[in-house]
């Protein structure tokens, strides 16, 4: 009998967008410094929009990378946008010690920033991030392999890869071409 000492976990995951603030490095008296940004959420409906504000530490070294090249546009006080996706959300209490709320409790929204999907600076988008493959992707890969590398006909195994693709017009396909070509230039300039 085999024992596993892996551990496993059940992942609670936030996607949204919103606006990065307060970009810093923490050096706490204990432990390592790290990098922290606050990010206010837009929740609600588009014509009345609320905001929650997370404090998050910033995990990853390509969200790492991406939050820092960020510094000179939210320092300049431009819009910086992201897409983002926060992990190990927590809830942390504290005592206003300044301004008209001095002595009150207030809650702040702490989370692990882990991913970066896009960034826009006052409305231009200058990242945007390449979709990697799910495990479903890798494993319908291996199914078409596996299909290709039978002895069945090629004239069997065609058809089938062909039916899950609409047809589209040639001349819509060349203009969302031409459409994302400037938003592409502008991601690599970044």
């Amino acid at each position: 009998m085999t024992t596993s000492t892996d551990k496993s976990y059940f992942d609670l995951h936030i996607t949204g967008l919103g606006y990065l603030n307060r970009i810093r490095e923490v050096k706490p008296k204990k432990g390592d410094a790290f990098l922290a940004c606050d990010i206010a959420a837009l929740n609600g409906p588009s014509d009345d929009v609320a905001y929650v504000r997370f404090d998050t530490r910033v995990s990853g070294s390509e969200a790492q990378h991406l939050v820092r090249r960020c510094i000179q546009a939210v320092d300049a006080e431009k819009k910086v946008m992201i897409g983002f996706r926060l992990g190990d959300l927590w809830a942390d209490t504290f005592t206003y010690s300044k301004g008209k709320r001095a002595g009150e409790q207030g809650v702040s929204f702490k989370a692990r920033l882990l991913f970066v999907s896009w960034i826009k600076v006052d409305g231009k988008l200058v990242y945007k991030a390449e979709p990697k493959p799910t495990d479903a992707d890798q494993r319908d890969e291996r199914d078409e392999r596996d299909v290709r590398n039978t002895d069945v006909p090629a004239t069997f195994a065609e058809p089938q890869a062909a039916a899950f693709e609409p047809a589209r017009p040639a001349a819509e396909a060349a203009d969302e071409a031409t459409a994302d070509a400037p938003a592409l230039e502008v991601a690599e300039s970044f």
